[in-house]
């Protein structure tokens, strides 16, 4: 018997068919059935949840966010899963966002912007000098001649130094009180130049003592001396609106008006350069910068009393 023949007796006609080769090579063909039962387990099988195939629509028309969505706090456009009505949502994972009101400007943190002569490296009193006195309107007397005081001052210091040695000018001074200045004597400032308290010269400090018993001329014969002063300027502080430093004059015409006044009144070391300084610091004309903080804030001061105090205590 041939080796063929023995093969074919040995085929039994219940056994198994061999597998079948596909064209593509050793890639076993998968009968119709098997398909069949993959295909309906994979129908069967539910999803764990719903996604829905487009986001929701937020704040749409400036309508609220709908209660049966909620976004994805990663991304605006990513998928969105369905949540019930009747379920609240928690906003857990979204950024708050602050909502400001139509007309309302935000204000954004920054460096105070001051007149160009106040630097980084300006002395401290200078600087709070700037921001809380410099152009602030004054109608109190005994301030009022203080500041006059402290501007002829300026032809021998300059505001830094003049402001480091303000308590001694006070304490020299009786706290600038001009009844009491009026009554220096030779010998009290004989003293005074002996000790050598004095921060002025012989010149300046016999002028602070005439301008003082002019000044209670002044009181008698206006009311005040807040009253005088302001009436050359219709008592409304002047307002410049310089925009650079090099703008700011030395004198004006005003300041030479009132130079001229009060000279003729008996006054002394009191020119166009030291009363103008005068005006600034006392606020009859805001020199600030209109890029300075304080430009503004100086238009806008309103002042309660409007009367001297002078004539309260009358």
């Amino acid at each position: 018997m041939s080796v063929a023949t023995e093969h074919r007796l040995a085929a039994k006609p219940g056994s198994e068919a061999r597998v079948i080769l596909g064209p593509s090579g050793n890639r076993i063909r998968v009968s119709e059935e098997a398909k069949r039962k993959k295909e309906s387990l994979k129908k069967n099988q539910k999803p764990s949840r719903l996604v829905s195939a487009t986001p929701c629509l937020v704040a749409r028309n400036n309508l609220s966010v709908d209660s049966t969505c909620s976004s994805d706090s990663s991304s605006w456009g990513s998928s969105v899963t369905m949540v019930s009505s009747k379920r609240r949502v928690k906003p857990n994972g979204l950024r708050s966002v602050k909502i400001v009101p139509d007309g309302v400007e935000s204000v954004v943190a920054g460096p105070v912007k001051r007149c160009d002569w106040i630097t980084a490296n300006s002395d401290p009193l200078y600087t709070a000098f700037h921001d809380e006195e410099w152009g602030v309107p004054v109608r109190d007397d005994r301030k009022l001649f203080e500041l006059l005081v402290l501007s002829q001052a300026l032809a021998e210091f300059t505001w830094p130094a003049i402001l480091s040695k303000r308590d001694v000018f006070r304490t020299l001074f009786d706290d600038f009180d001009p009844s009491s200045v009026a009554t220096f004597t030779e010998k009290k400032l004989l003293s005074l130049r002996l000790n050598g308290n004095t921060l002025l010269s012989e010149p300046k400090l016999r002028a602070v003592v005439e301008n003082a018993n002019q000044t209670l001329k002044i009181q008698q014969e206006f009311g005040s001396f807040s009253n005088y002063c302001w009436s050359f300027v219709n008592h409304k502080p002047i307002r410049n609106g310089f925009r650079y430093a090099r703008q700011v004059p030395v004198k004006t015409p005003k300041a030479e008006t009132i130079s001229k006044d009060l000279m003729h009144r008996g006054f002394r070391c009191v020119g166009p350069s030291v009363v103008y300084s005068f005006m600034q610091v006392a606020g009859l004309a805001n020199d600030h910068l209109v890029t300075c903080f304080r430009y503004h804030e100086c238009n806008n001061i309103v002042e309660n009393d409007q009367k001297p105090k002078n004539e309260d205590r009358e």
